[in-house]
């Protein structure tokens, strides 16, 4: 294995023997460099390039690949150490090419960027670009129909008609139709067209085929814009027509018509010839999303997300490389097509942590946005009502421009934001809602407005517990509660998907009906509030109820038409919808999310209770929000009531600032986990002992995780802080370096972490 380029001289070659040109290939699988292959002797692969996929054999089988190249991007302290190079008679020849557009070399950079910063194997990244189990597969040939062009020259003695004429004449000026557009256009029957076909005065021709994806057109639809949104929809618009790398923060109260704005710098990117990349934190937005996008540009943009299926994926995939998908909506994962001219990338709800990738290569796909961006020589936008703190810092310091909306679109206020102490107003016994919250409720859908109930959690009751003996319904492969979900008559756990017939006595002490649930899901509460209004049409929006985009769209429409009363949902129904007839929230358990040690608690609880709390009074109607909390004078609830979201954050900074908490230091993670607790112990002792130290370094733990058994594998954590000019990068590959994990353990690591579980 080794990280050459393009005709390295060959070691170990025996004098006199001819020099076999070499490649390196990377391969999608965890190795942890390309590795070296000859080029074939009979000279068809000699024009092979950097960024051409290529089969090639590996073992006894045979791989997909891309040939690498190492031209220096990379920072010095991420760059990983050098492979060894091969033998040339050991090196093995390039089979093929593997017939799919090459990888650009602004996505090849991206690709050795993100494993070096995550410490992650690039073969693995590469597997993100290059999808080789759907996408990178040679998609058959698509049949390609025949058309029909003038003959040059006509043949003589053409009988001419009318009809005739009108059909040479659109030949001629339109090039070549299908036979059934030439008729169309021509405004005549297909037997006219057949006719001057067997006369000789049309000639077939092969047609391309039509592309994938209709062309947006920049000009179709432009918004009307008021005067708060003018001056930062231009800046965007210049941002996108002028190009160059740079990062901007277009930071807008809920409702503010962010979307209609960064739409415009979209336009822009579209009229320069270029692409353009949206993220989105949930596929499930994708619905409402691409609806307003049509509207906008008259035709749908490409989406890319785990729903789609294999063949839809690939035409995806080809037609990003091809340069006809001109604009790309899509989850995470969409950072890693190889976009022909991208030319601007949106993170929509910047601040959302879906947008971490937690398995495999643990990435921060916001990060990794402006990170594609630069590489690609493009501007960046990051959106929000509730920017992270990291993004913030990054303002402050310079590094992104800032834009502001501070009012709502269309003269709309923001909604009034109340607590309900629920000390001084509780529920009645066995109940979840309070006397004032459900008041507001037959009010308001008296009115025959709409209303939503908030709760970030799903299923029926978070806790299950025996009232004889007290036993609690665990999951047996990690420590977690196993939450029912009585609809479905199972109790699971949320963590590693284990799920098991909801028992009708006590697993323990076998008594009969002693199962209790404990505490409320979205489950519980849709039961309490249809005993409460039976009247009341109910729609449950959760992951649970609504399975893909499909089912999301259905249930907005349901909403739009005014088909629906009562909303009642977990955190999907935060993320930006636009439902104009809904005037109030009221939101469960306030004080959920305000528990326990992490780091970002109460950042995350605000910005997620302001998302919800923004789904209120969109229109004519004014909004109220109700927040249901135990601890009404907590400052995220202060923060909430007064709409002070920037003084909330600035105290949220100067907390962190002192012992240098991101976004002031950086963080890593060492997760060690292990088929027994002994070995886990072992390998995590041997790291505490070899940890890093130095001004400015500091190494937390080794401990067991809060989920100490995850998934069957007992966990522990070390946690390595360090100020914010310090490179963790090279420490922790120092680390491990030191530290080889005891058998049957293994240490992933988390650059970056925002989950401490």
């Amino acid at each position: 294995m080794a990280s050459t380029t393009l005709d390295k001289p060959a070691p170990g070659r025996k004098p006199g023997a001819a020099a076999r040109r070499r490649v390196s290939v990377l391969l999608p699988l965890p190795f942890p460099g390309p590795f070296d292959y000859a080029l074939p002797d009979d000279g068809r692969l000699d024009d092979v390039r950097p960024g051409e996929v290529v089969s090639v054999p590996l073992g006894r089988r045979t791989e997909t690949g891309v040939v690498w190249d190492r031209d220096g991007t990379l920072p010095p302290e991420f760059a990983p150490p050098p492979g060894r190079p091969v033998a040339d008679g050991r090196l093995k020849p390039v089979i093929a090419r593997a017939g799919l557009p090459a990888l650009p070399a602004a996505l090849r950079r991206f690709v050795d960027w993100v494993a070096a910063y995550t410490l992650s194997p690039p073969g693995l990244v590469l597997a993100m670009a290059l999808r080789t189990s759907q996408s990178a597969q040679a998609a058959p040939a698509q049949g390609r129909a025949q058309g029909w062009a003038p003959a040059d020259p006509p043949p003589a003695g053409l009988r001419d008609t009318p009809a005739r004429r009108r059909v040479l004449d659109v030949a001629s000026r339109d090039g070549p139709l299908g036979g059934a557009e030439l008729a169309r256009r021509a405004g005549v029957g297909a037997g006219v067209v057949r006719g001057l076909a067997d006369a000789g005065a049309l000639r077939p021709v092969t047609l391309a085929p039509a592309p994938a994806f209709a062309a947006p057109d920049p000009g179709h639809c432009p918004p009307t814009l008021g005067d708060h949104q003018a001056q930062p929809a231009q800046a965007l618009r210049d941002l996108a027509a002028a190009g160059g790398f740079s990062v901007t923060l277009l930071e807008g109260v809920t409702g503010s018509g962010k979307t209609e704005i960064y739409m415009e710098a979209i336009a822009a990117c579209l009229a320069k010839g270029r692409q353009a990349l949206v993220l989105l934190p949930e596929i499930a937005l994708s619905a409402q999303w691409t609806g307003r996008f049509a509207r906008r540009f008259g035709a749908e943009p490409a989406l890319w997300h785990s729903d789609l299926g294999p063949r839809l994926r690939r035409v995806t995939w080809r037609a990003v490389a091809d340069g006809t998908a001109r604009v790309v909506v899509g989850a995470r994962s969409a950072l890693f097509l190889p976009f022909a001219e991208l030319g601007l990338v949106i993170v929509d709800e910047e601040h959302e942590s879906a947008f971490k990738q937690e398995d495999g290569v643990t990435y921060h796909a916001r990060d990794m946005a402006v990170v594609r961006a630069r590489m690609d020589d493009a501007p960046a936008i990051l959106v929000s009502a509730t920017p992270s703190l990291e993004t913030l810092a990054n303002v402050g310091a310079g590094r992104y421009r800032h834009l502001v909306l501070r009012a709502r679109h269309g003269g709309a206020g923001m909604p009034d934001v109340r607590t309900i102490d629920m000390r001084a107003h509780p529920p009645e016994r066995g109940l979840f809602l309070s006397p004032v919250l459900a008041a507001a409720l037959d009010e308001t859908m008296g009115r025959g407005e709409q209303a939503m109930l908030f709760l970030n959690r799903r299923g029926y009751a978070p806790l299950t517990l025996c009232r004889t003996c007290g036993h609690r319904l665990q999951c047996p492969n990690c420590t977690a509660w196993l939450v029912e979900h009585r609809a479905r008559r199972i109790v699971t756990c949320h963590h590693c998907g284990y799920q098991d017939p909801t028992p009708p006595a006590c697993p323990s002490c076998k008594a009969e009906s002693s199962l209790t649930p404990i505490g409320p899901g979205v489950e519980r509460i849709t039961e309490e509030a249809r005993a409460t209004f039976p009247d009341a049409r109910i729609l449950v929006m959760a992951s649970d109820t609504l399975p893909g985009p499909a089912a999301t769209a259905d249930a907005v429409a349901r909403i739009a038409r005014r088909e629906i009363d009562l909303v009642i949902g977990t955190q999907i129904v935060a993320k930006g919808w636009h439902f104009p007839h809904l005037t109030l929230v009221g939101v469960v358990d306030a004080d959920l999310g305000l528990g326990g040690g992490d780091l970002r608690a109460a950042e995350r609880t605000v910005q997620l209770l302001h998302q919800v709390a923004g789904r209120a009074g969109r229109a004519e109607a004014p909004g109220t929000v109700m927040l249901q909390s135990y601890t009404p004078e907590h400052p995220v609830m202060q923060a909430l009531v007064l709409g002070d979201f920037e003084n909330f954050m600035r105290q949220e900074a100067e907390q962190r600032r002192p012992g240098f908490w991101p976004p002031f230091g950086r963080l890593a993670a060492l997760i060690v986990s292990a088929d027994t607790p002994e070995a886990a112990d072992a390998t995590a002792r041997a790291l505490g002992e070899a940890a890093p130290h130095g001004d400015g370094v500091q190494v937390l733990g080794p401990a067991p995780a809060p989920l100490a058994i995850l998934r069957g594998r007992h966990r522990r954590r070390l946690l390595l802080r360090t100020r914010r000019d310090i490179a963790v990068q090279p420490l922790v590959r120092q680390w491990l370096a030191r530290v080889p994990p005891d058998r049957g353990a293994r240490i992933d690591v988390d650059i970056d972490p925002i989950s401490f579980l």
